[in-house]
């Protein structure tokens, strides 16, 4: 069975949280080229799909750690200190996901939105993406870990 939580939790994390990392980091350079041209139909049509994709794939990713908890209690391992910073660096890049990159998307999405913006949404999309590598990190060399991987 820990295979198989596994294997989804790995899974989840490519097909859901793969197409985030992408769609926002092309989503900053995107809009500024929308903002420089805001008569070009296609920049606009292509700031609205990337913004389509983080909304759609960030929801999907909730099954992530779900399957993560599920595989970390399967394997006993939900009290060790790589997992909780793990856990708390997901929360944060949600957090950071939730709070500053799609409402400022959002935001450029609507027509409010300036070259700074772009920005300031490039530097929080960048600490959403670095978020996410950490936690990578950290569930592949799971420091103190028993497993003798």
């Amino acid at each position: 069975m820990n295979k198989f939580l596994l294997a989804v939790h790995v899974l989840a994390a490519i097909v859901a949280v793969g197409p985030v990392t992408v769609a926002a980091s092309m989503f900053p350079p995107a809009a500024r080229r929308a903002l420089a041209a805001p008569d070009d139909a296609r920049a606009a049509e292509t700031v609205l799909l990337l913004h389509r994709i983080c909304k759609v794939y960030a929801v999907a990713g909730v099954v992530v750690p779900v399957f993560g908890f599920a595989t970390a209690s399967s394997m006993g391992v939900l009290g060790d200190t790589w997992l909780i910073v793990s856990i708390a660096l997901t929360a944060l890049a949600a957090l950071v996901l939730a709070a500053l990159v799609l409402p400022r998307q959002g935001a450029l999405v609507e027509g409010g939105g300036t070259r700074e913006a772009t920005v300031r949404l490039a530097m929080f999309t960048g600490l959403f993406n670095l978020l996410w590598a950490a936690v990578t990190v950290l569930m592949i060399v799971r420091p103190g870990s028993t497993t003798g991987v």
